[in-house]
């Protein structure tokens, strides 16, 4: 055998042995934050149902829309899986109302989408 099929046959390996490796610990962290996220969620979806019965403004399908929206336009390349909304600062009036979403990709890729109140419309304050 020469020694160039040799040298292949071991980066090839090595390739391999990296992309498995990487594979699992990309299981690993899901598995660590799957616990993280459903708390996360839970308080702010509870949040929301507080805010939701205090103020008309706080409509989850209007907001998603909005963070959807946000996400196409600064990330046009980028397709989000899942949308969680995590925080929920639901302060007194409406300009100051503040919605952070946390959007993740297949590949476990995420991004935040911080949405602000503005009278009736929910806008994009930053998309991190």
């Amino acid at each position: 055998m020469s020694t160039l099929a040799i040298v292949l046959i071991v980066l090839v390996a090595i390739v391999l042995i990296a992309v498995l490796l990487g594979f699992l610990g990309a299981r690993a962290r899901d598995r660590r934050q799957a616990g993280h996220w459903e708390e996360r969620v839970r308080s702010a979806d509870a949040a929301l149902a507080e805010a939701a019965a205090s103020d008309r403004g706080w409509q989850r399908e209007t907001m998603e829309q909005a963070a959807r929206a946000a996400l196409a336009e600064q990330r046009p390349d980028w397709a989000a899986r899942d949308l969680f909304l995590v925080l929920v600062d639901d302060q007194p009036g409406i300009d100051e109302d503040r919605a952070h979403f946390v959007a993740v990709a297949d590949g476990g890729d995420e991004a935040r989408v911080v949405l602000a109140r503005r009278g009736e419309l929910w806008v994009a304050e930053s998309v991190e």
